[in-house]
């Protein structure tokens, strides 16, 4: 099964981008994930199920540790992904 994971880290700051974003961004940009796009409002990647559980995972925790108040995430199944 392939996955789509789409995420933001909280609070914002427009000035520079905070160590918890940063870092959110270092995880996913570190794992085994394909078609991984990173901006300034919004992340998105996509991989198989268990890499992408495994990322989300260590996003959370390493992100909420950084200064994280509030990550919103969203994962889908793509379709035409294999069962």
């Amino acid at each position: 099964m392939r996955l789509r994971v789409e995420f933001t880290t909280e609070p914002f700051d427009l000035d520079e981008a905070p160590t918890h974003a940063v870092v959110a961004r270092e995880v996913i940009q570190s794992a085994e994930l394909d078609a991984v796009d990173v901006g300034p409002f919004g992340n998105t990647a996509e991989g198989g199920a268990d890499e992408v559980l495994t990322a989300v995972g260590s996003l959370l925790r390493r992100a909420l540790a950084s200064g994280a108040t509030r990550v919103s995430l969203q994962v889908n199944v793509i379709e035409g992904g294999a069962p």
